[in-house]
């Protein structure tokens, strides 16, 4: 799997990009089919402290999964993101096994 990493409107973090990326591979080793993951880290003003946004795009065979979340900081923005992908890739991976 390929994994591309995106910060817009902010420093690179490299620890960031780590951690994305261990997440993502040990989501990659349960699902061997993903193709490749477009992640994009954005910062926004939010006069409620939520503006830490984390995007994802799994490429795989069918539709595209996406999933996208905002917290208050980008660890748990990309915990929540990488959870709701799951989610989806289960539900997916179900319609796979059924035909």
């Amino acid at each position: 799997m390929t994994i591309n990493i995106q910060f817009i409107k902010m420093p690179t973090s490299e620890a960031m990009s780590d951690y994305v990326k261990q997440r993502l591979n040990k989501l990659g080793d349960k699902y061997d089919w993903i193709i490749r993951a477009d992640v994009s880290f954005k910062m926004e003003n939010n006069v409620y402290g939520k503006g830490n946004i984390c995007e994802i795009e799994l490429s795989l065979p069918g539709p595209k999964i996406f999933a996208t979340s905002t917290e208050s900081t980008f660890e748990a923005a990309a915990k929540e993101t990488i959870s709701d992908l799951e989610r989806q890739l289960k539900k997916r991976k179900a319609k796979f096994s059924t035909h």
